[in-house]
């Protein structure tokens, strides 16, 4: 694979060290370079935030001159050796695991959000996934991406006077992208084909440096493809079920078999939500063909370097497809490439019904699971338990890896100087041992004036904004919000399940709030609404219609078209941020995490990540911990916590100043929730939880099912057929129950039949006592054969009897060393 540069009318020269600069995404989070890009050309800079482009639309003129500056060229030397010292520097991946197995993840998602000069991202998925890849940059952990170059990413809001959203989809021309072909070593653009009903799709493929990530990119819009086939790509998540088939099944099998063809070989891949999860067949078909194994021991080998996350807490967020569509698209390559029936390509999307789900089809292919925090792990356990009958819910094997943000990119220059000398720089490369204790050294004083100097460039740049986007003159804009003034700031997808006005419920008094003359109050909201969510739009258009209020003139804003830039700015600048969804819906929210290396405080519902890192010393907490539905009268009570806790805990503890002017108990809780927590939900910390909870036992997982022409995979088949045709023989034949002074005794003649002895596992199995807590579970042991009885057994054990026996019941479950259970073979029986 070639990385050379291609002229696209750039005129630098090709050895200009900034072309290489300019197409390293590290720009997005390290910003050494962006003095840089302002010298080329300030106001192209300011405005799009794309080296590549500024480069791009630079005379010849314009670069040899700026070459020419002595100060120019010294920045740029200390660019360029800020950025060599990174690279050459050995990292946490390296150094913690040299001997690792691991030596390459492939992930997948759908959308990326990596930064605003290449938008391939709607909202959350995208920026979990652009964060990971930075992390994993930064850790050296080694991961290829893949992706779909969209031509139209997510729309562009535009807000008129009353409130009405317009949504634009500007062209993502991808010369002016941050990208490149990929081309083998001779030159020739590498392109993979799939085969659809109406004949070869073939995608090209593109790449971006995300540091020492790369990401590959597929797109459709290849002139050898149709008119219908090259809009395929033509926008993320595009309307229609059949487009949305025809973009998984390009990311999925396009995806995979473009890192066959780049010569790619990953232990590892990583789903990042349902969509791509047709990686799996395509993975267990390159391995079918290339080690001459059927279908099912193909997927039995390779599904051990699958990994499956789950981004989604209601089942109508899964995506799914009729048999029909599915056979339009599938029998045949069920037939030529899987080797099988149309029919069992399709059951392993189904559960009881006729569609076939995704995340159904990702479970089935996957050695493990994770949700993306602690409650919805409950809530995902709860979903998927129908495709583990008779187990409980506890024992779904679904865990958790709490998602977290990519710190450097959100802090801003004050908190990144605030936190460089507490904690030193490079504090985000490495395990973050000792970040918490170090960051409590800071003073009130230095915290204080942090906030001061971010809240007052938030103020700046709403100013800026609101003037450009028509909604003030120029003068009316530079006397909107006070830089002094507690500011609020609520910014998110207009969705009714994330109750964006439940602040707006009692609209005299959030005014009465906002227009205190004494302890003033002031607010920033921003987000936009689905095009085809009317209920969404209609919830965005109360927003506007309150901002035009006279008695909240100046201290509320809405700011149109919420993308990373802005995103950037409001997470920075503001004091508290609001964030309502009903629980427990948002299945983690990443948007709260941003704020916290910045000093900002949350004030939260108990859903997602906040259920699990809330308490009184970090921020303040909506609801009971319960859910409740969508009952009205419900969200009228937590609207009305709402108010009396901005009323009475937040506004009078920002303003109550000591004789410094410092607002001791507030700075407090923000040094508490900046050293306690920032490190806790950064993105560093979840891809290292990942590397070492999943992608290194992983690999090693595939290795050993892949010795031996997947042999391994092979004799698990075996396992689970032996299991499918016996299991329903199992009986037990005679029980003895007795309760002693030490414990209750279990005693059973078992009588198995058919299935093998070490197939299975016996044992005693009770329900937690308290939530969260783990259930019991203890093997019974093989005492001896039955005499004359084929397959029968006795199978003792001894139970604490600190709880009632009843609690205690036996049981038969799968089992097999190579295996993960119930994941795998759900196979059990309760005796």
């Amino acid at each position: 694979m070639s990385d050379s540069v291609p002229s696209y009318g750039v005129l630098a020269d090709p050895k200009d060290p900034l072309l290489d600069l300019a197409l390293d995404l590290q720009w997005a989070w390290n910003h050494s370079s962006d003095e840089i890009w302002g010298l080329i050309d300030p106001e192209l800079w300011a405005h799009t935030h794309n080296p590549w482009f500024v480069l791009q639309t630079a005379s010849r003129t314009v670069l040899d001159t700026i070459h020419a500056d002595a100060e120019f060229q010294k920045r740029l030397t200390t660019t360029i050796g800020h950025r060599r010292n990174i690279y050459e520097s050995p990292t946490w991946f390296a150094t913690t695991h040299p001997n690792s197995p691991l030596t390459s993840v492939a992930y997948f998602s759908m959308e990326y959000a990596l930064s605003e000069a290449l938008p391939i991202y709607s909202g959350g998925l995208g920026n979990v996934a652009g964060d990971q890849l930075k992390s994993a940059s930064d850790l050296g952990v080694p991961v290829t991406a893949v992706g779909l170059l969209y031509q139209r990413g997510y729309f562009r809001q535009v807000v008129d006077p009353d409130g009405n959203q317009r949504a634009l989809y500007p062209f993502n021309d991808p010369t002016q992208l941050p990208i490149l072909p990929v081309r083998t070593p001779s030159g020739e653009w590498i392109r993979v084909t799939v085969q659809l009903p109406s004949g070869p799709l073939v995608l090209r493929a593109w790449q971006a440096r995300v540091g020492r990530v790369r990401l590959y990119l597929l797109d459709s819009n290849d002139p050898v493809n149709s008119p219908a086939a090259r809009g395929i790509t033509s926008e993320l998540y595009g309307a229609g079920i059949e487009l949305r088939l025809q973009q998984e099944i390009a990311l999925g099998i396009g995806g995979w078999r473009l890192l066959v063809a780049l010569g790619k070989s990953p232990q590892v891949c990583h789903l990042n939500e349902g969509h791509a999860a047709f990686a799996v067949l395509e993975r267990a078909a390159a391995f079918r063909r290339d080690h001459k194994q059927p279908f099912a021991a193909a997927l039995a080998a390779t599904r051990a370097g699958n990994l499956f996350t789950t981004h989604t807490p209601v089942p109508a967020g899964f995506d799914r497809f009729s048999p029909d569509l599915m056979h339009h698209y599938f029998a045949h390559y069920a037939d030529q490439h899987l080797g099988i029936p149309f029919d069992q390509l399709l059951a392993l999307g189904q559960d009881g019904g006729p569609e076939f789900n995704m995340a159904h089809l990702a479970i089935r292919g996957s050695g493990a699971v994770n949700a993306v925090s602690r409650l919805h792990a409950t809530v995902s356990r709860a979903l998927f338990q129908p495709l583990f009958p008779r187990w409980p819910k506890e024992e779904v094997p679904i865990d958790p890896v709490t998602n977290g943000v990519h710190v450097p990119t959100w802090d801003a220059p004050a908190s990144d100087e605030l936190w460089t000398a507490a904690c030193g720089r490079g504090r985000w490369r490495g395990d973050q041992q000792g970040l918490e204790a170090k960051l409590r050294t800071a003073t009130d004083q230095q915290i204080w004036a942090m906030r001061g100097h971010i809240r007052a460039d938030l103020v700046h740049e709403v100013r800026r904004r609101t003037a450009r986007q028509g909604g003030l003159c120029a003068t009316a804009a530079r006397h909107l919000l006070d830089p002094n003034t507690l500011t609020l700031g609520f910014a998110r997808r207009f969705a009714t399940y994330k109750r964006p006005n439940l602040l707006l419920s009692d609209p005299d008094r959030l005014a009465r709030l906002l227009s205190n003359a004494e302890r003033p109050v002031q607010l920033v909201v921003a987000g936009k609404a689905h095009p085809a969510d009317g209920g969404g739009q209609a919830l965005l258009r109360e927003w506007v219609r309150f901002m035009q209020r006279p008695d909240v003139a100046g201290r509320a804003v809405f700011l149109c078209d919420y993308d990373l830039d802005l995103a950037q700015s409001l997470v920075q600048g503001v004091d508290v941020w609001i964030n309502t969804p009903r629980r427990p819906w948002e299945a983690c929210g990443t948007s709260g995490m941003k704020i916290l290396v910045n000093g900002g405080l949350n004030l939260s519902e108990l859903d997602g990540w906040w259920a699990e890192a809330y308490s009184a010393q970090v921020g303040w907490a909506l609801g009971d911990g319960n859910e409740h539905g969508d009952d009205p009268h419900w969200d009228r009570a937590e609207a009305d916590q709402l108010y009396h806790i901005l009323e009475t805990e937040v506004v009078p503890q920002f303003y109550d100043r000591d004789w410094s002017g410092i607002p001791s108990a507030w700075v407090a809780r923000i040094r508490e929730s900046m050293a306690r927590l920032t490190p806790q939900f950064s993105s560093n910390r979840s891809v290292r939880e990942y590397t070492e909870r999943y992608y290194i036992p992983a690999a090693l997982s595939y290795g050993q099912r892949a010795e031996a022409h997947g042999a391994l995979g092979a004799k698990l088949v075996a396992w689970r057929e032996a299991l499918d045709s016996g299991w329903g023989h199992i009986r037990v034949a005679k029980r003895q129950i007795e309760s002693t002074a030490t414990g209750h005794r279990f005693r059973l003649h078992l009588y198995l039949d058919d299935v093998p002895a070490d197939g299975v596992q016996v044992e005693i199995y009770a329900d937690p006592l308290h939530p969260g807590e783990p259930p019991f579970r203890q093997k019974m042991d093989l005492c001896s054969e039955l005499a004359g009885i084929t397959g029968g057994f006795c199978v003792t054990a001894e139970v604490p009897n600190d709880r009632p026996l009843e609690h205690y019941t036996p049981r038969v479950v799968a089992h097999h060393e190579g295996a993960v259970t119930p994941l795998e073979a759900s196979h059990i029986l309760w005796l």
